[in-house]
């Protein structure tokens, strides 16, 4: 045997005892990560149903004092800032043409009762008795217009917040002696959305605050509902009557009202549960399926009631959400929930 069939010898038998020894094979096993999940049921929960609106509040009513007609102005009985009575004189007009008035007045009635007496004993004819009896009315009514007109009454019970006029002036007819505002109660309008329309209805109550009086709360009620609803804005007007007997609350005053229209049940949801979708408002939750994987639901949003949010759909009352570690969840993603 030659060098070169030796070496080729050697070289054989040491790839067959390379290839009949034993073998070491390398693997790696991927285990799967299952994201461990706090859950909660959703279930309905009683809570009002409500809107805040910004109002101005109003007078609840607003009376002019003037007499029909120029005149000279005899006296002033009030001041602005005075609270005035129903039937309180505030003014006094000349009164030549009332004293004139009454004299008429007192001589038609002496006539009217004369004649009276006459007829009822048959000394006078109808037609002459109904002569008198209307003179006798015109007369008492042309009084009565003309003392309303000479002695200036508050209609109501209210303040006086403007006066034009000092005594001593001739009234022009230009703007009125007086305005006395009704401040007790105030009313506000809001303007309500149709959408709530079914829901609002007379004696729905209504919290209002203002920004003169921070801290306070004032009830009101709704007393009147407008018959149509604005077409360019969608809106029915409602008027909030507010009691107002300590007289904190002034006409003017800017502040919101919050219109208790009822209550209804919600499913809420915690705050934390929500995934929002950047970019395109979305706002959804995962919830829980039968086989522990959870699926991605678009739900839409109501109003945020302390911790929790409002689910207006997107839910229905017994499903299970994830409340905790949603972070790297997708949908089909298998979960362990722990408590």
């Amino acid at each position: 045997m030659n060098i070169k069939s030796a070496a080729l010898l050697l070289a054989a038998s040491t790839i067959t005892l390379l290839s009949c020894g034993p073998r070491k094979q390398a693997t790696t096993e991927v285990k799967e990560v299952i994201p461990n999940v706090k859950t909660t049921v959703t279930a309905n929960q009683k809570v009002s149903v409500d809107n805040t609106y910004s109002v101005t509040l109003q007078a609840y009513a607003v009376n002019n004092i003037a007499p029909q007609t120029a005149g000279r102005i005899v006296s002033i009985k009030a001041e602005i800032g005075d609270n005035v009575r129903k039937g309180q004189v505030l003014a006094e007009m000349e009164r030549t043409n009332l004293d004139q008035a009454e004299l008429q007045l007192k001589n038609a009635e002496s006539e009217y009762t004369r004649t009276k007496a006459l007829y009822e004993k048959g000394g006078v004819s109808k037609s002459d008795f109904e002569a008198v009896e209307l003179n006798y009315k015109v007369r008492k009514s042309a009084y009565q217009n003309l003392k309303e007109n000479t002695i200036l009454k508050s209609p109501l019970d209210g303040v006086v917040t403007a006066r034009n006029y000092d005594q001593g002036d001739m009234y022009a007819m230009a703007s009125p002696i007086f305005m006395v505002q009704q401040i007790n109660p105030l009313k506000a309008l809001v303007s309500i959305s149709e959408k709530d329309y079914s829901l609002l209805k007379k004696g729905v109550k209504a919290e209002i605050v203002t920004e003169a009086l921070p801290g306070k709360t004032f009830s009101g009620q709704v007393a009147l509902i407008h018959p149509t609803i604005d077409p360019a804005t969608h809106t029915v007007t409602a008027e909030i009557n507010i009691p107002n007997a300590s007289r904190e609350l002034r006409p003017g005053m800017y502040g919101n009202a919050r219109v208790i229209f009822g209550s209804a049940n919600r499913i809420l949801i915690p705050d934390y549960s929500i995934v929002k979708q950047q970019g395109s408002g979305v706002k959804t939750v995962f919830v829980l399926e039968e086989d522990n994987t959870v699926s991605v639901r678009v739900i839409e949003l109501g109003r945020h009631l302390g911790g929790n949010y409002e689910v207006l759909s997107g839910l229905e009352e017994g499903e299970t959400i994830v409340i905790s570690g949603h972070g790297a969840l997708r949908s089909g993603t298998k979960v362990n929930v722990i408590q």
